[in-house]
């Protein structure tokens, strides 16, 4: 894998929403203020060409959909996949729940023209606002299937609904994610760390 992350002729494409978005459509570099910012630096000179394909608001369908398009056509030496907050948030906040099942098959799609390693990165949440923690009723089935799929796939998992809620203990969830969901740059930080870490030491 290091061989990959330090190959300035390889591509290493992100996907995801707005978490990994961050502003990355209005930034000159594509590359955002966010934790893909933050690997871009980290790994210095001998980098690969790092493309950030994340658009704020996707579910794991509106992903899937712009596969072809915004993943494939780079033709990635490694993807890096973090997605599925918005499926189980627009059950709270517009009744517009989106099944473990359904969110399963939209990963598969993704994972199934692979040729590359991937990174299945966890969904995560930390609960800031009233009501939050509830949300674990929708999101820890859409979790059991993104660890599952890293297995079946042969994906690294990174697991940061685990890291960011051990850290959370620790330095107060609104540190980390000022509304439960998106990260604060302390947040941005700890999760390029942690990606880092597993991607690259482990």
């Amino acid at each position: 894998m290091t061989t990959i992350l330090l190959d300035p002729r390889r591509t290493l494409v992100f996907a995801g929403d707005s978490v990994t978005d961050c502003g990355r459509r209005t930034d000159p570099d594509g590359l955002g203020d966010g934790y893909v910012r933050n690997l871009y630096d980290d790994l210095g000179p001998r980098r690969p060409r790092i493309v950030n394909a994340g658009i704020s608001g996707n579910r794991a369908a509106d992903l899937a959909a712009r596969w072809s398009a915004d993943v494939l056509a780079h033709e990635p030496s490694l993807v890096s996949i973090l997605i599925g907050i918005n499926d189980t948030w627009r059950r709270y906040d517009e009744d517009d729940p989106t099944t473990a099942e359904s969110f399963e098959e939209s990963y598969r799609a993704m994972l199934d023209p692979l040729t590359c390693p991937v990174v299945a990165m966890e969904l995560f949440l930390l609960p800031v606002k009233d009501g939050q923690e509830a949300w674990r009723e929708d999101l820890d089935p859409k979790l059991d299937v993104v660890r599952k799929l890293a297995v079946e796939y042969g994906a690294i998992l990174v697991p940061a609904d685990v890291e960011l809620n051990r850290q959370a203990a620790v330095v107060g969830a609104a540190t980390l994610a000022h509304d439960g969901v998106h990260p604060t740059a302390a947040g941005h930080r700890a999760i390029a760390d942690l990606w880092r870490r597993v991607v690259l030491e482990d």
